[in-house]
């Protein structure tokens, strides 16, 4: 049976969770890791931005789930470096921002990828990029291309924590 329409991936930062969707009809979830420092678009904040973006690069195509990347590029993770903070790991779903409050996404490297820390998986952990499991991001890749929307949704304005970045976002935080 074939599958109608186009894939599009949505991020809910309030569930940690990402929705792989086909027209209104979620295909698959998974659970993610968001920045631990919040929500904003500054260079060099480590925050996680929010808005819409594409898929600008799919880089890992073929390596094993336990590939490291420095750079971009894919090497064998030693040891040592697997107790590292933050590697990239598996894929690499590399975002482009979409507006104008998140248009240096792509130059702030902001991507979806693997992680040597799944342990911290469901829970805002990262440097802002959105961290999924080695296996998981392996299984998107080949369900998306180049081009692919995303959407990363703040958490509602009602909560406390969605009050809270919405008043880093209003601050250019």
């Amino acid at each position: 049976m074939k599958k109608s329409g186009h894939p599009s991936i949505h991020i809910s930062v309030a569930r940690q969770q990402l929705a792989l969707k086909r027209g209104r009809t979620i295909e698959r979830t998974f659970p993610v890791s968001t920045s631990k420092y919040g929500l904003g678009q500054e260079e060099g904040s480590f925050r996680t931005p929010i808005g819409r973006f594409r898929i600008a690069k799919k880089i890992g195509a073929g390596e094993p789930h336990d590939t490291a990347f420095k750079a971009r590029v894919p090497l064998r993770p030693s040891a040592e470096m697997l107790r590292a903070d933050d590697l990239v790991m598996s894929r690499i779903l590399w975002l482009d921002g979409l507006e104008p409050h998140n248009q240096n996404t792509f130059d702030r490297y902001i991507y979806i990828h693997g992680t040597n820390h799944e342990e911290d998986i469901g829970k805002p952990a990262s440097h802002g990029c959105i961290r999924m499991r080695n296996a998981d991001v392996a299984a998107l890749f080949e369900l998306v291309d180049e081009g692919t929307p995303v959407v990363i949704a703040a958490p509602a304005p009602r909560t406390r924590a969605g009050e809270r970045a919405r008043k880093s976002l209003r601050r250019g935080v």
